[in-house]
């Protein structure tokens, strides 16, 4: 298990009020989570191996590519849908993408909502793929895609991921004072044995997202 500290400033200080000034800033909570394992397991064929090592020929390792990609895809679930949707501080309204012009105005106001709680850039913004394709076209007539100009905005970098459904958006700041990602294990691959003729492998990680100030997460929904 981590420590997880939440650091939180009173509301007075975070929208400019006074006074403040002799308020300290402090931990408000101190909780202990458990760092999960994810994993998959994936097998070689003996005829394979044996095939491989007599011909010097390259051993098929699509198995093991396809166990890696269900591993970040069950980390993108933990991270993204479990992890930060559920713990966002702050949520807004999302207006009608398909219309040009809206998807800046949405990740302004949100960009906006997080200055004035005090949770300042650079910002990663993450969407559903549906509002990820509804950004790679030009912006009125300016001549430039309006991810681009979204960018300027989210300076972090703009993502897609299938962990997020529907219509919604997620701009996160990217500070390690406001959220961190701790690894007990990177991404490695085991030998788990024989299983008959065949050999038996798994792909493994071990981590766990630390969300310390939620007001850091705005969602967009």
């Amino acid at each position: 298990v981590l420590p997880l500290d939440e650091i939180e400033r009173s509301e007075a200080c975070m929208h400019g009020a006074e006074p403040c000034e002799d308020e300290a800033i402090s931990v408000t909570s101190r909780s202990y989570i458990p760092v999960p394992m994810i994993h998959k397991d994936f097998m070689l064929n003996w005829r394979d191996v044996e095939s491989a090592r007599q011909t010097g020929h390259g051993l098929e390792l699509a198995p093991a590519a396809a166990a890696a990609a269900s591993v970040a895809r069950a980390e993108d679930q933990m991270v993204i849908a479990d992890g930060l949707l559920k713990s966002a501080g702050q949520r807004l309204a999302l207006s009608d993408w398909s219309e040009s012009g809206n998807p800046i105005n949405d990740v302004s106001a949100a960009s906006a909502a997080l200055a004035q709680a005090g949770v300042f850039g650079p910002y990663t913004l993450v969407l559903s793929t549906a509002l990820f394709a509804m950004l790679q076209r030009p912006f009125r007539h300016s001549g430039q895609l309006e991810s681009k100009l979204v960018q300027a905005i989210a300076d972090g970098g703009i993502f897609q991921s299938p962990a997020i459904t529907g219509n919604q958006a997620l701009l996160v700041a990217q500070g390690a004072q406001y959220m961190d990602l701790a690894v007990a294990q990177d991404l490695t691959t085991a030998y788990l044995g024989p299983e008959g003729m065949d050999h038996r492998f798994r792909v493994l990680e071990s981590l766990v997202l630390r969300v310390k100030q939620p007001a850091a997460v705005c969602v967009i929904e």
